[in-house]
């Protein structure tokens, strides 16, 4: 391989996990003529070619955003002309003697394809030199085994992932929305493989101070929300009450909103930027929030402030907190480490266990809804940017969580973001 032509950057952004259950058992496969191929390559690059253009002139003060959180400008510049974009500029010439349906493939591969029961699946926004893909992880714990089941090439740098199961005119499926540096938000089916264009999108504004709240029936906002003065980082759904929104920003406050009413709210200061917010699924009225300084802070909405702690040197980049093993909090941060904790509502939490996975700086991390103490992380070392880890294979996770009745939560109907 010609090393100057390697990828300066390889990294993951976002991560999240999808339950068992949700994705067909075997999935379809998109049937694609050569013609078919480059006619999608060809309308690709012209609305890159365009999005470039348009990037030249704006100055986007977003893009810059995003390229300081993720310490873009520490990578050395890439040297490869920008037309090949994505890699793709040379996909447009396909040899004429290659069959025309590029679906086929023998049984083995078909077998290899099919989903059990028990197997989770994992979302992970990748970004590799000029393109940006979603890469979609199986991951069996009965069995051991991790591998990409496939993956889907992306028009922009990836910030987040949810998963939802609605599709207007649809029964319940197995789909993600993925946001990105574009104004759009791309609804992705999981359970076809070899697509190339989302099942379809939702039109946004430009990264601002806004929260839009979508009707995804008819693909149009419903509630916009203007409470904010400054960027908004993070948003959860309550797990319980389904209006209630919690969302934090970069003008050092977090805000929870009733979205039947949404001009009235409740705002609390914290320490930093709001990195991560998540309520806490067994104490219906707490919440946390991860903010830039590396700082936990934890609320109660009818008393403020419960505690706080400096979690890490860094932002805190990921924090899940456990709805099945009451007291189990885990953190990630830009300093390299993820934290498992033991927390209390009236007392600061007690760090259990600290590890450095050597994958740079951690931007992501997830928790299994199956398994409680399963983790999947996402950082920016080249040679080692994912992984996941099961925290009850740790001696001193174990003993301290082992012995503790763990909880089965009803129907989830929050998400996060």
């Amino acid at each position: 391989m010609d090393i100057e032509n390697e990828s300066k950057i390889n990294f993951i952004p976002c991560i999240r996990w999808v339950k068992q259950g949700v994705a067909k058992s075997n999935p379809e496969k998109v049937q694609l003529t050569k013609d078919e191929l480059v006619q999608i390559i060809n309308e690709t690059k012209s609305k890159l070619q365009i999005a470039e253009a348009e990037e030249s002139t704006s100055g986007d003060n977003a893009t810059m955003a995003v390229d300081d959180e993720f310490k873009l400008e520490n990578y050395d510049d890439d040297e490869d002309n920008d037309d090949n974009a994505l890699g793709i500029a040379s996909l447009a010439e396909l040899p004429t003697d290659v069959e025309q349906n590029f679906s086929d493939s023998d049984d083995s591969e078909k077998e290899d394809e099919k989903l059990k029961s028990d197997d989770n699946l994992i979302l992970a926004g990748r970004v590799d030199g000029d393109a940006s893909t979603l890469e979609i992880y199986v991951y069996n714990e009965t069995e051991g085994s991790l591998y990409v089941h496939h993956d889907f090439l992306l028009p922009a740098f990836p910030l987040c992932i949810e998963w939802l199961d609605h599709e207007p005119g649809h029964a319940p499926g197995n789909y993600c929305a993925i946001g990105t540096m574009d104004p759009i938000i791309d609804i992705w089916d999981l359970d076809i493989i070899n697509c190339l264009e989302p099942a379809y999108s939702l039109a946004s504004g430009s990264v601002d101070t806004t929260i839009i709240l979508w009707d995804i029936d008819r693909g149009e906002p419903n509630v916009t929300i203007r409470s904010f003065v400054d960027k908004v980082q993070c948003l959860e759904w309550h797990r319980l009450e389904s209006q209630t929104l919690l969302a934090g920003g970069c003008d050092k406050s977090v805000r929870s909103f009733d979205c039947r009413t949404p001009e009235t709210h409740l705002t609390w200061p914290i320490q930093g930027e709001a990195e991560r917010a998540s309520w806490n699924p067994l104490q219906p009225y707490n919440f946390f929030v991860g903010t830039s300084e590396g700082i936990v802070q934890y609320f109660d909405i009818r008393k403020g402030e419960l505690w706080s702690i400096k979690a890490h040197e860094q932002e805190v980049s990921g924090l899940v907190v456990s709805g099945q093993c009451p007291g189990l909090l885990v953190t990630t941060s830009g300093d390299g480490t993820v934290k498992t904790w033991d927390f209390k509502d009236d007392v600061q939490p007690e760090l259990v266990y600290e590890k450095d996975f050597k994958m740079g700086n951690v931007h992501c991390m997830d928790l299994c809804p199956n398994h409680p103490f399963t983790i999947a992380a996402g950082g920016d070392k080249k040679s080692n940017n994912f992984t996941v880890l099961d925290l009850f294979s740790v001696d001193v996770v174990k003993h301290r969580f082992g012995s503790r009745q763990l909880v089965e939560l009803v129907a989830e109907q929050g998400s996060k973001s």
